[in-house]
């Protein structure tokens, strides 16, 4: 999982808002959502990959997916929310 101090200073790279580990049942409703096909990312490409764990944006609006341990923290990448 994610270091905490680095989970400290991350944020969003678009807004600089702070950033917080993903609930266990948000990255399941959405890997549920990705199975279905339904998910799409920012730019509207679907997102394929499984989610092992995401950090959330303090105002809710994106997640940013983490694989194998590294946060993905491209602005195009992000998961919409709402």
């Amino acid at each position: 999982m994610i270091d905490a101090e680095l989970l400290e200073i991350l944020v969003c790279p678009e807004t600089k808002q702070g950033l917080v580990l993903a609930a266990e049942d948000l990255i399941e409703k959405l890997n549920q959502t990705r199975l279905a096909g339904a998910l799409k990312n920012r730019v509207g490409q679907t997102v394929k990959d499984e989610f092992q764990a995401g950090l959330v944006r303090e105002d809710g609006l994106y997640l940013y997916q983490i694989q194998d341990d590294i946060p993905i923290m491209l602005i195009d990448e992000a998961i919409p929310l709402v």
